[in-house]
């Protein structure tokens, strides 16, 4: 049997009162069902990554981490019709290690549900030599679609999310035996 894909989830949102724990949770709660996945979170809130990129321990051992991993989703809100910074700083923190590997989104915002932030994420992930996959998760008005325990009834994000990971299994698995049997050249 093939090794489980490791599959990071990246939680982008870092102000104090976010709702990305909520939104997280819940898709946390769908990939680790998905048997091809050994999951892991990536807190950005939890992180220090210098702004100015410079090299500490702890942007080392992000670089380990996002080195070994074989996919990403990105659960980020949309700021000004953006993604947040904490993103951006993650995504530039390293360079190789992003390469060739598949990305997810799932996004949350008020009445765009955080598509613009995607869409501006998919440009800068192929600049990375990403790939990112077609399906996204997105949340429109986003505290009104969970309730106080952290489950929602959307029906369209639950079966988007179910086609992103089976995206993300196939890219996952596709990318990382290409990268095997010959490492990308860049």
């Amino acid at each position: 049997m093939e090794t489980a894909l490791r599959l990071e989830v990246i939680v982008a949102s870092t102000r104090p009162e976010r709702f990305a724990p909520v939104v997280a949770d819940w898709f946390l709660a769908a990939a680790r069902q998905r048997p091809e996945f050994e999951v892991g979170v990536l807190d950005l809130r939890e992180l220090v990554l210098p702004g100015d990129l410079v090299e500490t321990p702890e942007v080392a051992r992000f670089r380990d981490r996002i080195g070994a991993a074989d996919g990403f989703v990105a659960v980020t809100s949309e700021y000004n019709h953006g993604y947040p910074a904490s993103l951006k700083t993650a995504l530039d923190s390293v360079k190789h290690e992003w390469r060739a590997k598949p990305i997810g989104f799932v996004s949350y915002g008020g009445l765009s549900g955080g598509l613009r932030a995607v869409e501006q994420l998919r440009q800068v992930v192929a600049e990375l030599h990403m790939v990112s996959v077609r399906e996204s998760v997105s949340f429109a008005q986003a505290k009104r679609r969970f309730d106080a325990a952290g489950a929602t009834d959307d029906r369209a994000a639950t079966d988007a999310s179910a086609r992103m990971l089976g995206q993300l299994a196939w890219w996952g698995r596709t990318l990382r035996a290409a990268r095997t049997a010959d490492p990308y050249p860049g």
